[in-house]
């Protein structure tokens, strides 16, 4: 019977229409098309119907996010908290919202939708606030365009063949993005595969954030040393003037 079930299981086929993405000067952001099959282990069309949800995600880092609140008329600094593993980016489609294929526990397991994305906040904090920050964070990585949630935003056609849409703003971070399909019946995730997406800077600002990364020092030398040529440079103008 085990034997037999895994038989049964579908075959995902994913492919993404750009496997590489360049950051150069004036770069507005790109539109990604995943899209693939769904068979059965002998090549031909899956025997039963299945929700897809295709879930893209940029390389996670460490941030602090701080917390505003107006004091006597100015805006300052109030509550902070940090988080050791952030996504920078998350998107995800799906043949119909979330909500009507899963239930919230195996959402929760596999980060299907924003409201169950696991942000990982550094040392001990109340829950509650802890909830309201990490909904912070998702509300203003959204209006910064960088997490999406297209619920019916993958098409399926004739059970065979889907596809979906994905809009990558012009903010993104260099890294390795992973993209992860998921094949569900029933509210079981009946199977899984990962493409990836390569997002590199080339050219002048390439070469820029290289040494940024491989000579932190050098290059805060000449940054400061640039910065005080410049503020020279201004005075020595304006002073001619």
């Amino acid at each position: 019977m085990p034997a037999k079930a895994q038989d049964e299981e579908p075959i995902l086929v994913p492919d993404i229409s750009e496997h590489r993405i360049v950051l150069r000067q004036g770069f507005t952001g790109a539109d990604l098309l995943m899209f693939g099959a769904i068979l059965d282990r002998a090549g031909r069309r899956a025997q039963e119907e299945y929700d897809i949800v295709v879930v893209l995600k940029g390389p996670t880092e460490e941030i602090r996010l701080r917390e505003k609140e107006r004091w006597f008329g100015i805006w300052i600094n109030a509550d902070s908290t940090a988080y050791r593993s952030v996504p920078s980016f998350y998107a995800i489609a799906s043949s119909r919202p979330v909500g009507e294929i899963v239930d919230d526990r195996t959402a929760s397991i596999y980060e299907l939708g924003l409201p169950w994305l696991q942000l990982s906040p550094s040392g001990s904090i109340d829950p509650t606030e802890q909830s309201r920050f990490s909904a912070g964070l998702v509300d203003l990585r959204q209006r910064q365009g960088l997490y999406r949630q297209y619920d019916s935003g993958v098409e399926v056609s004739e059970g065979v063949l889907y596809r979906a849409r994905f809009d990558i703003p012009s903010n993104v971070i260099p890294g390795r993005y992973v993209a992860e399909t998921f094949a569900i019946s029933d509210g079981r995730v009946i199977t899984s595969a990962t493409s990836e997406v390569e997002v590199r800077k080339e050219g002048f600002e390439g070469t820029v954030a290289r040494e940024a990364q491989d000579s932190a020092f050098l290059y805060g030398l000449f940054a400061v040393g640039l910065s005080v040529f410049m503020g020279w440079a201004a005075g020595r103008l304006f002073a001619l003037v």
